[in-house]
């Protein structure tokens, strides 16, 4: 008995469970999917739930039902790569031949005091529940602050100034504009649906401490109701505790297989892999997808050929009836197309087409 185990049910740990059973595994072996959630949620739509205009239902995707995979619920502690063990909370060690870590991204805060406390997060399903009830609960012309203005920061603003026209919303980052990572073009556009929409926008703010009420740039005060925090990302917990190889970011450094380079039989996917590009649900999916080819490749006995990965691009919405994205490097759309395109990828990835 061979025991293949997948830590997390995210983009990336379910596209690869899915792919591994396309094609049928070797008789005797063991697929074990961990997750401490009976669904997977779609992360990408997480600031829709905070502001209220999807319904959680909405953005669960069922697990596999299928005979072939095993499905174990619980809080993953720790791996321990010498002998082979996943270690759980209130569970017993979890033995493996093979190991996929999969578990995604939470916040990073900077070493911005009050930031972890006093902020919300709409890093994990929980988290966005109860920034839902938070921003949900606040009185009209309350004034909300959004912290970080990159994708998830403007998606989450636009989406709560539909949700709640009554709110004083402002998103605040750090460089000189929103989306300081796109080009001038669409960050442009999207600054402009921000003035139309009266959302206010407040660039080069270094912040010092969020406490409840007021945010410190420097000395200055910033008076606030609520804050959500969407400031940058850091790899889960457990692979910040792994004794790896790692790059600048914290995330594990592979080689061209997926696989941790003196640990062969652990593969990484997703947020905590070191990649060529940005992290991103794509990006996960892309990378299940060709852990699925190594293990069945070597299920046969034969050498893994794996092309290099190609993504197609990144899509944001504005609202419900708006959007923004890049096709390739090059190529800017925006308007009511990115915003179509980006409600069809959410249906595929609810149905599983990828």
């Amino acid at each position: 008995m061979s025991r293949f185990v997948i830590l997390g049910g995210g983009y990336g740990g379910l596209t690869l469970a899915l792919e591994l059973l396309e094609q049928e595994p070797p008789h005797g072996t063991e697929i074990v999917l961990v997750d401490r959630m009976p669904y997977q949620g779609l992360k990408t739509e997480y600031y829709a739930l905070a502001a209220g205009t999807v319904s959680e239902a909405e953005i669960r995707v069922a697990f596999p039902s299928d005979p072939r995979i095993i499905l174990k619920y619980g809080e993953v502690t720790g791996v321990d790569l010498e002998r082979k063990l996943v270690l759980m909370d209130n569970n017993d060690p979890l033995s493996y031949d093979w190991l996929v870590i999969a578990l995604g991204c939470v916040d990073k805060y900077h070493g911005i005091t009050g930031a972890d406390t006093y902020a919300h997060s709409i890093q994990t399903l929980s988290g966005s529940r109860k920034a839902y009830q938070a921003l949900n609960d606040l009185n009209p012309y309350s004034q909300v602050s959004v912290v970080g203005g990159g994708l998830s920061g403007v998606e989450i603003a636009s989406e709560l100034r539909e949700s709640r026209p009554d709110l004083n919303i402002r998103v605040i980052d750090r460089g000189a504009s929103i989306l300081s990572s796109f080009p001038d073009k669409l960050q442009a556009y999207v600054r402009e649906w921000f003035i139309e929409h009266d959302i206010e926008m407040l660039s080069r703010i270094s912040l010092r401490s969020v406490e409840p009420g007021v945010l410190y740039n420097g000395d200055e005060e910033i008076i606030t109701n609520l804050t959500v925090w969407t400031a940058g990302i850091q790899p889960s917990p457990i692979v910040q505790q792994l004794a790896v190889p790692k790059d600048s970011q914290g995330r594990v450094l592979l080689n061209a297989y997926h696989q941790i380079p003196d640990h062969p039989e652990v593969f990484v996917v997703g947020d905590c892999a070191s990649l060529p590009f940005s992290p991103s649900a794509q990006a996960a999916e892309e990378q299940g997808k060709q852990v699925a080819e190594v293990m069945h490749a070597l299920w046969k006995g034969q050498t893994p050929h794996l092309k290099a990965i190609k993504l197609k691009g990144v899509l944001g919405s504005l609202g419900k009836k708006a959007g923004f994205g890049m096709m390739g490097k090059k190529t800017v759309i925006m308007g009511k197309v990115p915003r179509v395109l980006k409600s069809g990828v959410l249906w595929m990835s609810k149905h599983h087409f990828g």
